[in-house]
């Protein structure tokens, strides 16, 4: 069973963003010896519990920390930037390290819709243009304009060795629609998604030739139930305290609680193999939301000893 981390750089208990965003580069180190496949980083914007608006740029540290896992973003959101934009700043990172990086593209706020308006202007009116962004963006990754387009004599520097390779992430049939059209790799968010997400990957599968799909979920592991369940509910417990506000989306909190794989190594186990059988996906990227920062770390070693015992 292949394994992957999905950090959203949140600030546990009284971290501040500095402490936040080590915790990170931490995580990673770990997750480099221990085995995962990929590390990805998430995009927020003024969220308060969340410390990485830029995941290139925690990238570029965590690229010079590591040696072999890969890494990458989940997700640049690209109708905040200009495709042109993003081609550069990936092909610097795989300039820096080859054949590690990944381009996860999604199209998600990540943010309030003053934040978004104050960060690319009239984000919906750009959504509606994520197609053509996609294109352009694929365009210049992979230097092959017509020669009648205007970025034709325009080339995304420096030029690595090997490209950062492209996904597009994704809740819904229409993301799934849109990787197919595409002919990208795709990720589909378990955690937060439509509740047939398996029907709606096995329709990408069928759409695509030699599909690669990894599947995200949201994970807490254990030596034991009793373990896992007490660190669930302290993480709910210092959260609530970090954001007393009541939540905008009881239902949505819900539904993300419910999706939840909590247990011991056992339990977890089983409910990974049953939700890599339901979606026949290649992969399973795991986003963990534990108490404190070593909690969290002591989660991914549990992981890491699964996915091990497999290999």
């Amino acid at each position: 069973m292949k394994l992957s981390i999905l950090d959203q750089s949140p600030l546990f208990a009284d971290a501040d963003a500095k402490q936040a965003l080590e915790a990170s580069v931490d995580l990673a180190i770990q997750a480099d010896q221990s085995g995962f496949e990929r590390y990805w980083v998430a995009e927020h914007h003024d969220m308060q519990g969340l410390a990485s608006p830029a995941p290139d740029i925690l990238l570029g540290i965590i690229g010079s920390r590591t040696e072999n896992i890969r890494i990458g973003s989940g997700a640049v959101l690209l109708p905040n930037y200009r495709p042109f934009n993003i081609a550069e700043r990936y092909r610097m990172l795989a300039s820096l390290y080859p054949d590690r990086v990944d381009l996860g593209i999604g199209r998600a706020p990540g943010g309030s819709a003053e934040a978004s308006i104050a960060l690319a202007g009239n984000f919906l009116e750009k959504v509606k243009e994520m197609p053509d962004y996609i294109d352009e963006l694929l365009h210049f990754l992979q230097d092959d304009f017509s020669p009648e387009h205007l970025y034709s004599r325009v080339t995304a520097t420096p030029v690595p060795s090997v490209q950062p390779v492209p996904w597009l992430l994704g809740t819904s049939q229409r993301s799934a629609q849109l990787a197919v059209t595409k002919k990208l790799p795709y990720v589909f968010g378990h955690f937060m998604g439509a509740d047939n997400g398996p029907e709606i990957v096995a329709g990408y599968q069928r759409q695509v030739e030699n599909p690669f799909t990894i599947v995200a979920v949201s994970v807490l592991c254990a030596d034991t139930e009793k373990e896992a369940l007490e660190m669930a509910e302290e993480a709910k417990r210092k959260k609530k305290e970090l954001d007393p506000s009541p939540q905008a989306d009881e239902e949505e909190q819900a539904k993300f609680s419910d999706k939840q794989i909590i247990g011991d190594k056992a339990f977890v186990q089983e409910k990974l193999t049953e939700l890599q059988e339901a979606y026949q996906c290649d992969e399973i990227m795991v986003l963990t939301m534990a108490p404190t920062y070593e909690a969290r770390k002591y989660s991914y070693r549990q992981l890491a000893s699964i996915m091990n015992q497999n290999q």
